[in-house]
């Protein structure tokens, strides 16, 4: 092996569900990545795959050919995302009101341990 290489590699997929007021506005992303580099990307705001390396372009146009692919992976955000938000309503994270662009500074208050 190259000593630039551990000789350890990884291969990772991450799908994300994003969502706004509840399941009013839900946004699926699946990421492929390979030894910590995004390769390959699905947004479902965008509707297809996205290529980021010359292998990711590849596969995100052999992916975005299949019709069955596509139309899977866009109506993820019923069956994946909503069909999941009620069954882990601890890891969601609502946000009702968009953020405020405002920073918050808050001072620490020193710590007495109790009587």
């Amino acid at each position: 092996l190259c000593p630039a290489h551990s000789g350890l590699f990884q291969a990772m997929k991450k799908d994300e569900c994003h969502f706004t007021n509840g399941t009013e506005r839900v946004r699926y992303i699946e990421r492929f990545i390979y030894n910590r580099q995004m390769y390959t990307m699905f947004d479902s705001d965008l509707g297809h795959f996205v290529g980021f390396t010359p292998y990711g372009d590849k596969e995100a146009r052999y992916w975005s050919s299949l019709p069955d692919v596509l139309e899977n992976r866009r109506t993820a955000v019923d069956w994946y995302c909503r069909s999941n938000y009620e069954i882990f309503p601890t890891f969601v994270t609502e946000r009702r009101v968009p953020p405020s662009p405002f920073a918050v500074h808050s001072k620490s208050l020193p710590v007495h341990p109790s009587p």
